[in-house]
């Protein structure tokens, strides 16, 4: 158990790589989010499924250009985003979802790559997709060509694993060990991010004692967690609120 959100995230230095938990403002660690920018960590390099919105979550990070690098699948809500990428102010390396789920979970299981059917016959195989753009709009880097062989007659690209400096999650429920449980759809990610991080540090709403969480409903074991922050009544935004006219 860790006192504080501050002190758990203290030894992040610039330029490290975070495994960011969540999707848009759903099951992201926010308090852990917001420790780094309060205390000046940048050039961070982050993988997540999206960088937040323009004002919240991993989206703090970005507005104050605390991310020199981002990995990941959809980045449509955040109008920062696009501008930096554009101005080439940011790194970004797109991945197709699915793709990236599976490297963060095979960096956690210790696999160094493996083969996908998925992005065959495009530039995520051929490569020149841009990765950064230059001061007068030009690709200034783009990415590589990939290792591509064929399965049963299909192509196949060879992707490698994800593992990370740090993992940022957050859970429903957890106990000081690190086993974690959590709600309905934040299952989607964070505990791939939690087994890539080489440290992973988890905000927990709910802390219980060791033994009182339902083994059957724990999603990350503590063997992949260490360092456990106790958050109670965080505040959770709605990303996008639809209501009748």
């Amino acid at each position: 158990m860790i006192a504080t959100a501050a002190e758990a995230v203290a030894d992040i230095p610039d330029g490290a790589s975070i495994a960011v938990g969540g999707s848009g403002l759903y099951g992201i660690p926010s308090v852990l989010i917001e420790e780094p920018f309060a205390q000046g960590a940048t050039n961070l390099v982050t993988v997540s499924n999206n960088c937040g919105v323009d004002d919240a979550g991993r989206g703090i990070l970005l507005s104050a250009k605390r991310i020199g690098r981002t990995t990941g699948s959809y980045v449509g809500e955040n109008k920062e985003f696009e501008r930096q990428f554009l101005s080439g102010e940011l790194e970004v390396e797109l991945v197709p979802q699915g793709t990236l789920t599976e490297r963060l979970r095979a960096g956690g299981a210790g696999i160094p790559a493996f083969y996908t059917p998925a992005g065959g016959g495009t530039q995520v195989a051929d490569g020149g997709l841009p990765l950064r753009y230059g001061d007068s709009g030009a690709v200034a880097l783009a990415s590589p060509a990939k290792e591509v062989r064929a399965f049963e007659g299909r192509d196949h690209v060879l992707e490698r694993a994800i593992s990370t400096d740090y993992a940022l999650v957050q859970a429903r429920s957890g106990d000081r060990h690190g086993n974690l449980i959590y709600e309905k759809s934040a299952a989607n990610f964070n505990p791939l991010r939690a087994s890539a991080g080489r440290v992973t540090i988890t905000e927990v709403e709910e802390l219980v004692e060791p033994g009182e969480l339902d083994s059957r409903q724990v999603r990350t074991p503590g063997i992949f967690v260490q360092r456990v922050v106790h958050t109670p009544d965080v505040e959770k935004r709605i990303e996008k609120r639809t209501v009748r006219s």
